[in-house]
C-alpha cells in the first residue's frame, strides 16, 4: 500500500526524526552510532526509528547483533514525486509567482 505524503512529513516533522534523516544523509550508520549522535533514551531511539522505516524513509539491514540503518531513496523519490503532483515545488525548484483565483462569496 501506498503511502500518503502526510505520513512521510509527519514522520520527517518531529525534530529527533529529522536529526536522524540528517545523520542517516551522511551514510549508513550502526544503531549505535544514531545512538551516540542522537540523544535520547533507547526505547525512544527504537521508536523513532520504527516511525522512519513505516513511513518508508529509512531502511534497516541486521549484521549480527547491530542493525545498520540508511535512507531509503525510494521511499524519498515517491515522498518528492507526491510532492510535485500536489504542485509543491521541489528542493532547488523555483516556485512560481501568481496571482491567487480563489474566490469568496461577499456578504450582503
Amino acid at each position: 500500500m501506498e503511502l500518503e505524503a502526510s505520513v512521510r512529513l509527519a514522520a520527517l516533522a518531529e525534530p529527533t526524526r529529522l536529526r536522524i534523516v540528517g545523520l542517516l544523509g551522511e551514510g549508513t550508520c550502526c544503531v549505535c552510532d544514531v545512538r551516540d549522535a542522537v540523544d535520547v533514551a533507547p526505547n525512544l531511539l527504537s521508536y523513532h526509528l520504527r516511525v522512519l522505516r513505516e513511513a518508508g524513509l529509512v531502511s534497516a539491514t541486521r549484521r549480527g547483533r547491530w542493525i545498520d540503518y540508511r535512507l531509503d531513496p525510494d521511499g524519498f523519490e515517491v515522498l518528492w514525486a507526491q510532492l510535485a503532483e500536489a504542485g509543491i515545488p521541489l528542493p532547488g525548484a523555483p516556485a512560481e509567482v501568481s496571482t491567487c483565483t480563489v474566490r469568496t462569496e461577499e456578504g450582503p
